[in-house]
This record gives C-alpha cells, structure tokens and sequence, in this order.
C-alpha cells in the first residue's frame, strides 16, 4: 500500500503541472483542468499495479484524463441537444389583455385634444391639483377643470366602447 502512494506522490511532485497543463488544453478552464487532473488520479490510483514505472503511470493518467473529457464533452453535447425537447416552456400568465388595454388606453388618449391630454397627464398622472396644472399650463383653472371634463368624457365613451366589445365577445 505504501508503494503505490510513494508513486502517486513522486508523479504529482514531478509531473502535477504538467497534467495541470495538459488538462488546462483540453479542457480550456483551469478549474475543470484541475478537476480532471483529481478524478484521473483517482481512477488510475484506486486499482494500482505494482510494477509501474513512472513514466508508464503518467501516460496511464493522461489516456484517462483525455478518456474522461472525451466521456464528459459527449454527455454535455448530449445534454445541450436534448434539453430543449425535455423542458417544457414555462407557462406565465397571459399578458395580453392588459397590453391590448394599454393600446386602447393610448389609443383614446391619442384621440383627445393636445390642451386636454396635457391637462388629464398633469392632473392624473404626475398627481397635481388643478390649481397646480393651471399655472403650469398658463391658463385659468376653469379652462383646466373644463379641458379636464370634456376629456373625462371622450375617454369614458372611448372606453365603455372597447369594454362593451370585449364583454360582447367573451360571452358565447
């Protein structure tokens, strides 16, 4: 027992970075060249014969080494193959009502006049008073309260439309 741990000893001292860098060419990555190195001491050192020399151990170790990135290259092309017809394509849930919602809402807010789009943004979504889009806009708050009515309006009819046709064709 201790003969074949004197061999592996003397060949990692003598040889270990050379089958580092034998590994590091097949493979390309210094830690899996590194990995193949261990797993290749291990295969060849788990059934050592005892009339080895130690050139003979370490062209034993490099036809392991190439054997086993040979093995691994060919189960990871397998794999790289056969992984799209196992994983089924992950369901999320359907988006496209709210996006054809969203295209409805531009849609309508395309359809209202440049004072009364700019008066519904300022009031609802930048989330300003009416007094507030007034000064920014330059006009009088009546104007804005009125701009803001008759686009409240457009888009009421603009909408009920689209929800009235979307009920319409939901239900059989």
């Amino acid at each position: 027992m201790a003969e074949w741990a004197d061999q592996l000893t003397e060949l990692v001292a003598s040889r270990g970075a050379e089958l580092q860098r034998y590994g590091f060419l097949l493979t390309g990555d210094r830690a899996e060249a590194a990995d193949l190195v261990q797993e290749a001491l291990v295969r060849v050192f788990t059934r050592p014969r005892r009339a080895w020399r130690l050139g003979e151990i370490e062209g034993y170790v490099r036809r392991t080494m190439l054997n086993r990135y040979l093995d691994l290259y060919r189960r990871r092309a397998r794999y790289r193959e056969l992984v799209p017809r196992l994983a089924e394509s992950p369901v999320g849930p359907d988006d496209s009502d709210r996006l054809a919602d969203r295209h409805q809402l531009l849609d309508a807010l395309g359809a209202l006049s440049p004072s009364q789009r700019a008066c519904v943004v300022l009031r609802y979504y930048e989330d300003l008073p009416v007094a507030a889009v007034a000064e920014r806009l330059g006009r009088r708050e009546g104007t804005v309260k009125r701009h803001l009515s008759d686009a409240l309006a457009r888009l009421g009819v603009a909408l009920a439309d689209v929800r009235a046709g979307t009920e319409e064709g939901a239900t059989p």
